[in-house]
């Protein structure tokens, strides 16, 4: 399945149209309920959203859509939390859904239970990530996030202007991306898309006030709950109560620290997810691995900072980022980390890894990006992905970049059809150079040295004096003296040392 924008269609609810997309041919039907803001092309935008929603269509049919009064769908006043799920069901008749399994994520899970209570009848089963039951802390619910005086505030800021709506800032909602200035712009990005600021603060209103903590005891559908203990924004306290009061649900601890699934939390949710539906689950970790680790970063990119500005330099690593992670996706790169304007990415064989970095190398030529990547291949020991990132992954990269300072050369293209012979030459290349010059020079004088001056028996007595250098000078010196030059019949025992 390929990672181009899937077809946006509309489905009819009331007088209100509803954008929605199909991934996958899966026997289960899943319904994607989004949580906050929704834009369905610029959420696509971001790469690690889109391996995540490719990934579960590889099991399902995936149905995506945009809520009333957001991203593509009609911009009208938001509906109450019926209409919305008057707006799910439309969507599933659209595109013949019968029943379908629903997951929630942040305030999408109260939708998802208003939905199932409702329609069990079309309810296969219930997923939660990061589930919310009510916002507003109360003397009965010590559970939620603010109390009612703290959420009106930050409404209040973001309406003043004092909480900027639609520019770059921390990534409050993934700590693991907190303050990537890729991810940072494409939330700002999404913001702007999906809703104003006085829209966007009248969706939140109305979120703060949902309480659904009467619905859950009535749900009758097989139930998976999925929270973090570190989740920023939805408290972990309230999916556990999640499980405790669904009949039958199954809880799962996330290990990760974001809110979102398509980052840190990713790989637990689609394995937790699959065995759910299809009760399969994906094999353990291999002991062992094979990886092919690429690490990139501008060329000359201090100067090239100080030259711009912050602005410039920024909208530059913008597009740099954008550009390499389109790239990482398009070749199946899985991204580990970025570092100012550096990524580090890993494949699941060199083929691609090479391909990805030409592809990288001339896209980012065309923008006036010069760049350089370099590429390990190894088996090393596998490594359980944790919120600082892959450690296996990140000592290949270490290596690397040892081995780009020192140059490297790609004798051959591993299967990718390419064959190269450049030599990269980072500073300690140059040195080790000029070192081997000084050293070949000093060897020669030596020869000619000996040729002129030394007789046989004096040769013998420099040899045994050899024994005291380091090794390297010693086989200079040696080399010199048994070069047998002018005639001269000396042998040594590499035993005795004796002629």
């Amino acid at each position: 399945m390929d990672d181009e924008f899937p077809e946006v269609r509309y489905a009819r609810s009331g007088e209100v149209h509803i954008a929605y997309q199909v991934l996958g041919s899966g026997d289960v039907d899943l319904v994607f309920v989004m949580g906050w803001l929704t834009n369905l092309q610029t959420y696509w935008e971001e790469a690690s959203y889109r391996r995540f929603m490719l990934r579960l269509a590889g099991f399902t049919r995936l149905i995506l859509f945009d809520k009333r009064g957001m991203g593509l769908s009609d911009h009208i006043a938001l509906g109450t939390l019926e209409e919305r799920m008057d707006d799910v069901r439309a969507v599933m008749d659209a595109v013949g859904s019968e029943r379908a399994v629903l997951m929630g994520i942040s305030e999408g899970a109260p939708l998802s239970m208003v939905f199932a209570a409702t329609h069990p009848e079309r309810t296969a089963a219930l997923i939660f990530v990061g589930g919310e039951v009510k916002e507003i802390i109360e003397d009965d619910w010590p559970l939620g996030q603010d109390t009612r005086e703290e959420y009106e505030e930050h409404l209040a800021k973001i309406l003043s202007g004092e909480i900027p709506w639609g520019q770059a800032k921390r990534v409050w909602f993934a700590p693991s991306k907190e303050f990537d200035p890729a991810v940072m712009e494409w939330v700002a990005r999404l913001e702007r898309t999906a809703a104003s600021p006085a829209a966007a603060v009248a969706f939140m209103r109305l979120g703060s006030e949902i309480d659904v903590r009467h619905v859950a005891p009535t749900i009758h559908v097989p139930t998976l709950v999925l929270h973090a203990p570190a989740d920023p924004i939805v408290p972990f306290g309230q999916g556990c109560w999640l499980a405790e009061q669904i009949p039958g649900a199954r809880f799962v601890e996330l290990e990760g620290r974001d809110h979102v699934p398509w980052f840190d939390v990713a790989d637990e949710v689609i394995t937790e997810t699959r065995e759910f539906l299809t009760g399969f689950r994906e094999a353990p970790e291999p002991e062992q691995i094979l990886a092919t680790v690429l690490f990139t970063d501008i060329v000359g990119s201090t100067e090239r900072a100080q030259e711009l500005g912050d602005r410039e330099w920024r909208a530059l690593l913008e597009r740099h980022h954008a550009t390499v992670r389109d790239v990482l996706a398009r070749y199946r790169g899985r991204e580990i980390d970025t570092a100012g304007d550096g990524f580090l990415a890993s494949f699941d064989g060199p083929a691609r890894g090479i391909r990805c970095a030409i592809t990288v190398r001339d896209a980012l030529a065309a923008l006036g990006i010069p760049v350089r990547s370099g590429l390990q291949h190894r088996r090393g020991r596998a490594h359980r992905r944790q919120a600082g990132g892959d450690r296996g992954a990140h000592r290949l990269a270490r290596s690397c970049r040892r081995r780009r300072r020192r140059g490297a050369r790609v004798l051959d293209g591993a299967g990718s059809g390419r064959r190269f012979g450049h030599r990269v030459q980072g500073p300690r290349t140059a040195q080790a150079q000029r070192a081997r010059r000084a050293a070949q020079a000093l060897r020669r004088a030596i020869a000619v040295a000996v040729e002129r001056f030394v007789p046989p028996r004096l040769r013998l007595l420099i040899l045994t004096w050899t024994r005291g250098l380091a090794p390297a000078a010693r086989t200079d010196v040696r080399d010199a003296l048994l070069a047998g030059r002018r005639g001269a019949s000396c042998t040594v025992s590499p035993s005795s040392q004796k002629p």
